[in-house]
């Protein structure tokens, strides 16, 4: 498994949300850098956000999801056109990010 993992739940339907690109970014002084990318498969998980040998520096991150999309294509009026979360990696723990979503709404969690 790699150190970083995420998925996405959308509540609205009790499933997993497939199809969603996400795309992981890291803060450096100069601003906010791409360093991966993906979409969620059937089980509204990223498989290889990341190589299972890759520890990410300590250091802010945050992990953008393209929710207009998901919506759009699910024929759903929706308000958020993406949600960012940002968080701290300050070890070389497993950190799993998730995302509760709705059309009208959003939740997270640090998870396990």
């Amino acid at each position: 498994m790699s150190q970083l993992t995420t998925h996405i739940l959308d509540t609205t339907v009790g499933k997993p949300a497939a199809g969603v690109a996400i795309i992981l970014f890291h803060q450096g002084v100069d601003g906010w850098t791409e360093i991966a990318k993906g979409n969620t498969n059937k089980d509204g998980r990223v498989a290889d956000l990341l190589q299972k040998e890759t520890l990410l520096e300590h250091g802010v991150y945050k992990i953008r999801f393209e929710t207009k999309p998901y919506f759009d294509g699910l024929n759903t009026r929706s308000f958020y056109p993406f949600v960012e979360i940002a968080f701290e990696i300050n070890s070389s723990d497993h950190y799993h990010v998730p995302l509760l979503l709705n059309p009208f709404g959003f939740s997270t969690y640090r998870g396990s």
